[in-house]
């Protein structure tokens, strides 16, 4: 039965034309392929000859990334002419938009200014969000020099009731600071701590938060950066209004 079934090829030509295909595929040129089938009739079924011939494919669009084939070629033409492409308008920032040589830097003065008003203010241009050109998961903002920070100032109890928490790793190790005690032994460490809460969580946050600069006291030694006041929009970042 399987030898009954067993077609007959009786031909098979393949043609390519001399110096071959490049290398974005065949190159123009004569690419044909015949085939004829003869069979017999066996139990009802007919095995028909037939043949197949395949189109040669012409090759002469070239695109960025390669050739084009003939039946696509009427999607790029004329394509220069069309102006800006309305359909891929998505911005995302190179590389050479937010080199840090070529970032902004402020300065502010935090004496009787709010802690968190103050900290949402610094994170949001540390973080780029003033910026037409904010992207979440890219570097683009400022950095930010923070003076007199042991002059900050929080409202209602804060001062005695506000508690800072650190561990040292060994069973028993948790220390627990007021917001006096610790503006009296290190200033800096409450607005960086305000500021980093602020910012994201992983290795984004921690580059961010190194454009953070805190200080006691007015001197810094940024003066070669030229920093320009920082513009604050909040009316109620002031403690005295």
């Amino acid at each position: 039965m399987a030898a009954s079934l067993a077609p007959v090829f009786a031909s098979l030509s393949l043609s390519l034309p001399a110096g071959g295909g490049g290398r974005g595929g065949v190159a123009a040129g004569g690419v044909s392929l015949g085939s004829s089938f003869s069979g017999q009739k066996v139990s009802g079924l007919v095995c028909a000859k037939r043949k197949v011939a395949v189109r040669p494919l012409a090759f002469s669009v070239r695109a960025k990334g390669g050739f084009i084939p003939a039946e696509h070629r009427w999607m790029y033409e004329g394509i220069e002419n069309k102006g800006a492409d309305v359909w891929n308008r998505t911005y995302y920032p190179k590389a050479a938009d937010h080199e840090n040589v070529k970032k902004q830097w402020y300065i502010v003065d935090a004496t009787d200014k709010r802690l968190g008003r103050l900290a949402s203010t610094v994170a949001i241009h540390i973080r780029g969000k003033n910026m037409p050109t904010y992207t979440p998961s890219t570097d683009m903002g400022a950095y930010v020099i923070i003076v007199n920070a042991e002059k900050v100032a929080v409202t209602g109890k804060k001062r005695s009731q506000k508690l800072y928490r650190r561990h040292s790793g060994r069973p028993g190790g948790m220390t627990e600071e007021t917001f006096e005690s610790l503006q009296r032994r290190i200033p800096e460490r409450i607005i960086e701590h305000a500021v980093r809460g602020m910012l994201p969580k992983g290795r984004l946050g921690r580059r961010l938060f190194t454009h953070l600069k805190v200080y006691k006291g007015d001197d810094h030694p940024h003066v070669a950066q030229t920093p320009d006041p920082l513009p604050i929009k909040d009316k109620r970042i002031n403690l005295v209004q």
